[in-house]
């Protein structure tokens, strides 16, 4: 007895190849239908269908990548419609990891596919969601600065810092990096500050966190603040007066 699973992916897979035309006799159509569930399991990196036609091998491939989905194997079903040029089908990928929640996977398939317009809509959600790093990971794709600089606002509202300083490493907004430095600050997390004053190029703020790190007694901290801001005179002070 056939399972009922290699039933429903037989019958998936022969309707799309039998509407499509390229088999023509019964014959064909039955000698496919028995090894579909084969080359479902045997998996696509595995499979050679050189000896195709291009149109052949394209259906071959479409029919297969529905299979795979419908059995919820999104990866495989992926580089199926990916391997038969198939933008449409890919995309529909993207929207079933959407549905998932899978932002990151559904980027990445609406990046290959080089769908904009879901990239778009896509870092909007995450944004309005919370989820910064997504967000950014899709305005990067469609190089939307403003989006960006809503996710480094956002970002550095919420104490993300690491992701703030990502996306604003990016876009290189000196005043936001700035902001955001100012922030870590106020919740002393010096290490962040100082990395965003030294992408902003601000030796003014370097030296005050420097000021701030030797007052708390700070010391290697300062040290440091003081050498990014490339004041040798502070550097030297510390080192002849505070070196272990």
């Amino acid at each position: 007895m056939v399972p009922e699973e290699d039933k429903t992916m037989r019958k998936i897979v022969m309707d799309l190849v039998e509407n499509s035309g390229f088999i023509k006799s019964q014959e064909e159509f039955n000698k496919f239908s028995k090894i579909v569930p084969s080359l479902l399991k045997k998996g696509i990196d595995n499979l050679n269908l050189s000896m195709f036609s291009p149109e052949l091998k394209n259906n071959i491939l479409v029919a297969l990548g529905e299979g795979y989905r419908k059995k919820g194997n999104l990866h495989e079903a992926a580089k199926s419609f990916l391997l038969a040029e198939n933008k449409a089908k890919l995309n529909s990928v993207g929207e079933d990891y959407e549905r998932l929640l899978q932002y990151d996977n559904c980027i990445e398939i609406y990046k290959t596919s080089g769908n904009t317009k879901k990239l778009f809509e896509i870092g909007r959600r995450c944004l309005v969601e919370g989820k910064f790093k997504q967000a950014a990971k899709a305005f990067v794709e469609v190089n939307y600065q403003e989006g960006l600089k809503q996710v480094g606002d956002a970002c550095i509202e919420n104490c993300k810092f690491d992701q703030a300083f990502e996306v604003l490493s990016i876009i290189k907004d000196k005043q936001m990096l700035i902001i955001l430095g100012d922030k870590c600050i106020e919740e002393k997390n010096y290490a962040y500050a100082m990395n965003a004053y030294q992408l902003a190029d601000s030796k003014e703020r370097l030296n005050q966190v420097g000021d701030l790190l030797l007052k708390d007694e700070h010391i290697h901290q300062a040290m440091e603040a003081y050498a990014l801001a490339n004041n040798e005179e502070m550097v030297a002070f510390i080192r002849d007066n505070f070196a272990e």
